[in-house]
């Protein structure tokens, strides 16, 4: 019987026997925890850090040839105007050969135009007449008989966007409000 004697340990030396024993495991929980949020943190950074890098993959995919897009402009803008500087009357009375050379820059700047935009290098729609100072650089009002005040009149130069970003605002002239005070060419309000 005296084996069974030592084994006998009073409630309440087993009471504090136990507390270092809750204690721990309460630490342990919480560490586990922390352990835990800290993860979860660190998984979260991480798949921002991919999106964010697969945004800017897309983006400098998307964007890179912004740069070169835009100097590649002033050859388009330079066939257009030699388009426009032979009009339909004098290609009609011209030369073959002249023809022939007009056709052939009227067919190149069709071409570039055609690559740009397959490359997302797109003008900027102005047929809405609407003057928008997002997409639009107004370099000067006019008077426009019929036209609202700050509706477009002329297109001086094509505007360009790349993807969903501007390229080159298009520069236009603009319709002034009449002296008056009301739309030139409207009827008095």
């Amino acid at each position: 019987m005296s084996g069974d004697h030592e084994d006998y340990i009073p409630e309440a030396q087993a009471a504090n026997d136990t507390e270092p024993e809750v204690q721990q495991i309460s630490a342990s929980q919480a560490e586990v925890a922390e352990l835990k949020d800290r993860l979860l943190r660190a998984l979260a950074d991480a798949e921002n850090t991919r999106r964010r890098a697969e945004r800017e993959k897309l983006d400098a995919s998307q964007y890179a040839i912004a740069g070169f897009a835009r100097d590649i402009l002033a050859v388009a803008d330079n066939f257009a105007r030699a388009v426009e500087a032979c009009p339909k009357e004098a290609r009609d009375s011209a030369r073959p050969q002249v023809k022939a050379v007009i056709e052939g820059v009227e067919a190149t700047e069709r071409q570039l135009l055609a690559t740009l935009e397959r490359h997302g290098v797109k003008p900027i729609d102005t047929s809405d007449g609407k003057f928008d100072p997002h997409l639009h650089q107004a370099i000067a009002e006019v008077a426009a008989e019929g036209k609202a005040p700050g509706t477009i009149v002329n297109i001086v130069q094509t505007g360009y966007v790349i993807g969903d970003r501007l390229l080159r605002p298009a520069m236009v002239t603009v319709a002034r409000k009449s002296e008056t005070g009301t739309p030139a060419g409207g009827p008095p309000g």
